[in-house]
């Protein structure tokens, strides 16, 4: 991941309709993520993209409520999803999944059901955390992501 870490993803902004999605959003948490950014004005959290393919990893509600917002730059932290301290689980009891599925899903836009797969990250010390948890928040007013140009957010890289 060149100079960014499992634990500092590097950011990068995507146009809207450049992600993958593998797995449909869950309504009940996308309505409850519309209401919480519109009330707040800014997007908290990125997304979580796989760096080599746009599959996103997490993030598929924010990413609808950011096109329902009519978002045009949609931030996400990037990870190479290759790296064997990811790990791809299932919420559904007696199922599995594996980085492959999740990857071929989004390619081919054979989309999973909502909450198909969880991405954990197994840090140094052995604990596994969600991945949605690493990197810091970024608090990127709505306002700037509706714009066409990346030009005029270029200063918040730096200061993220």
């Amino acid at each position: 991941m060149g100079a960014a870490s499992l634990t500092s993803p590097k950011l990068k902004f995507f146009g809207l309709g450049m992600l993958k999605e593998h797995e449909y959003p869950q309504p009940s948490l996308t309505k409850y993520l519309l209401e919480e950014i519109r009330a707040d004005g800014v997007l908290k959290r990125p997304i979580a993209v796989d760096e080599n393919t746009n599959v996103i990893l997490d993030g598929h509600a924010r990413l609808t409520c950011l096109s329902l917002l009519v978002c045009k730059i949609i931030p996400a932290y990037l990870f190479d999803y290759r790296m064997p301290e990811i790990i791809v689980r299932t919420y559904r009891r007696g199922e599995r999944i594996s980085k492959d599925y999740v990857i071929k899903a989004g390619l081919t836009g054979k989309k999973m059901p909502p909450k198909s797969s969880k991405h954990l990250v197994r840090l140094k010390s052995g604990r596994l955390v969600h991945i949605s948890s690493l990197g810091k928040e970024v608090n990127i007013p709505l306002e700037d992501l509706k714009s066409t140009s990346y030009q005029h957010i270029g200063w918040m890289i730096s200061e993220i």
